[in-house]
């Protein structure tokens, strides 16, 4: 007997089943707000040198005396396509009836956005405006290392007990950033957070796979996304409310230790506990679920049976091939571009002007509708035609807003934005065909292994994302504010065209072994779903294949 069968016998995602999933897609709400915070707490306003020897000096002219101290003082850019008023890093130095330029050391800053932030706390510009893209590639680092450390922990000691330590360290040092003024300790204190905060996801998303049934996976693994999107819209509310970077590192870091009490709250996975050989408390937490779903059980479902846990080769098995090797190449170019998609367009939304904060918030709420495609087209134009559309459609909006940053006067920078929510609405789009087609083109043997191998290669896309979006500081002129952009589309269209080297696996049973892999899409070897099929494979079966991709979403690398 497997453990789907028992599932499928006590409910598949009854009342307990739930009630259990809602507690576990909380998380996903603090995920969703740590994963752009540093959008907020590291953007860099306006700004211009202070005027030297000038105490109350504010970037914003007081008044007509001020305006012109400011003219005499501050040098226009050298560059006449600038988009600035003033030179951002140097102050006009009078000496012997001589004048030359100098780097500034001290700035003004507008605080029409923020009061404060920790770029403008600590003067993050100039030749110190990388260390804030550094700062954003730490974090994905650390989001990197939650991934594996804690994935890797949660198969050790427990999903329970790794969500719970995760907690305490995401609350202990979530907090503890806003109270710091030094940018190492900075970096270092968000890299824990990054790490931590998948460790809190991670383990609330594999318990929440692991107590549903194979049939209800696939549509449970897209509603907790959707609190993700729930955390941006969050932060975009209370930052445009608190417009203090202390102040909203409290407001999303504070209610986090809600977490640390589902340790009373939350059960351990039946299915890990098998694997460890905990087969009484496994048996207890299976009769509550029946009781709580109204499915009356007589005897044991587990004491006294062999229940299979399914075990696969190593990841690493399927890139000895050709084909395989190939197939994950493009499979890997399409997670790193989509997270850099995906991550890249919101950090550089505050670069186009407008309200920064209504801007983030229709990022955050187009991802609700954005969903909706892959939902209702997956199974109707297949896989791969939808992804290659999306990453087509989404990427060439985003090489479109050259037109209207180049040549469109500012009352077209709404047409920006339109087109940049299109590019986001893509990337969103994406994530989920992704997530469904890497599982399906993968082989049973090595699915699970292969989505965390994946889901840590996405990694490295959200690294790149401040980087690209930072390179509009080094290029002058109206082309600096297009070109990430236009780097993000260009991105996007090579690997949606690329997709279309794979193979298509709608209606088509999943390979199971490597060899089945290595034979998959080809013709003669294609194993299309038949009425022959259908006899061979029990529905079931056929189901749970299909709803591998979900499930295996939950695995690390």
């Amino acid at each position: 007997m497997k453990f789907d069968d028992i599932l499928v016998r006590i409910g598949e995602f009854g009342f307990y089943q739930r009630r259990l999933y809602l507690i576990l897609c909380i998380p996903a709400i603090s995920t969703g707000c740590y994963m752009m915070m540093l959008v907020y707490t590291m953007y860099t306003p306006d700004h211009r040198c202070k005027i030297p020897g000038l105490d109350n000096d504010t970037f914003q002219a007081q008044n007509d005396w001020h305006r012109q101290m400011i003219n005499q003082s501050i040098p226009v850019p050298e560059d006449p396509t600038s988009i600035h008023q003033y030179d951002r890093c140097h102050v006009i130095q009078y000496k012997s009836n001589t004048s030359s330029l100098i780097k500034c050391t001290e700035w003004v800053y507008d605080s029409s956005v923020f009061d404060e932030t920790f770029a403008s706390k600590l003067n993050l510009v100039c030749d110190d405006s990388l260390k804030t893209s550094h700062a954003q590639m730490v974090f994905y680092f650390g989001v990197l290392a939650g991934d594996v450390g804690f994935g890797c922990l949660s198969d050790v000691i427990g999903r329970k007990k790794a969500l719970v330590i995760s907690a305490v360290l995401q609350v202990t040092a979530a907090v503890a950033v806003a109270f710091v003024s030094d940018y190492f300790l900075f970096i270092v204190l968000n890299f824990l957070v990054g790490a931590a905060c998948h460790g809190v996801f991670m383990p609330a998303n594999v318990l929440s796979m692991e107590f549903t049934g194979p049939s209800k996976r696939v549509w449970t693994g897209i509603p907790i996304h959707m609190f993700f999107a729930v955390g941006l819209i969050y932060l975009a509310g209370v930052g445009a409310l608190v417009r203090h970077w202390q102040y909203l590192q409290l407001a999303v870091s504070v209610p986090c230790v809600v977490f640390v009490f589902y340790w009373w709250v939350i059960p351990e996975s039946p299915r890990w506990l098998l694997t460890q050989g905990k087969t009484t408390e496994a048996e207890d937490i299976i009769q509550e679920v029946a009781k709580k779903n109204g499915v009356k059980v007589q005897g044991n479902l587990i004491i006294g049976e062999k229940i299979e846990i399914p075990k696969g080769e190593r990841i690493w098995h399927v890139y000895k091939h050709k084909v395989l090797l190939i197939r994950g190449l493009i499979l890997f170019f399409n997670w790193i571009v989509i997270a850099m998609d995906y991550y890249g367009v919101t950090m550089h939304i505050g670069n186009l002007g407008g309200n920064f904060f209504l801007n983030q918030f229709i990022l955050a709420a187009v991802e609700f509708p954005a969903k909706i495609p892959s939902m209702l087209l997956l199974n109707r134009i297949g896989r791969r035609k939808l992804h290659t559309l999306i990453m087509i459609i989404g990427g060439g909006a985003l090489l479109c807003t050259i037109f209207p940053v180049l040549y469109g006067k500012e009352e077209l920078a709404v047409l920006t934005l339109i087109l940049s929510i299109i590019g986001k609405m893509g990337a969103t789009a994406a994530f989920g065909v992704i997530y469904m087609y890497t599982a399906e083109l993968y082989p049973t043997v090595v699915r699970n292994g292969a989505m965390g191998t994946s889901s840590c290669i996405a990694r490295f896309g959200g690294m790149a994302a401040p980087y690209i979006a930072s390179t509009g500081d080094y290029v002058s002129g109206k082309f600096g504010l297009a070109l990430p952009l236009v780097i993000f589309g260009g991105a996007s269209i090579t690997a949606g065209a690329m997709t279309m080297m794979l193979p298509e696996t709608l209606h088509r049973k999943l390979p199971e072994t490597i060899r089945d892999g290595i034979e998959f899409g080809k013709k003669k070897h294609d194993m299309i779903m038949d009425d022959v099929t259908k006899e061979v494979t029990p529905p079931q079966q056929v189901k749970t294949d299909n709803t591998q991709s979900n499930e295996s979403k939950t695995e690390k690398c």
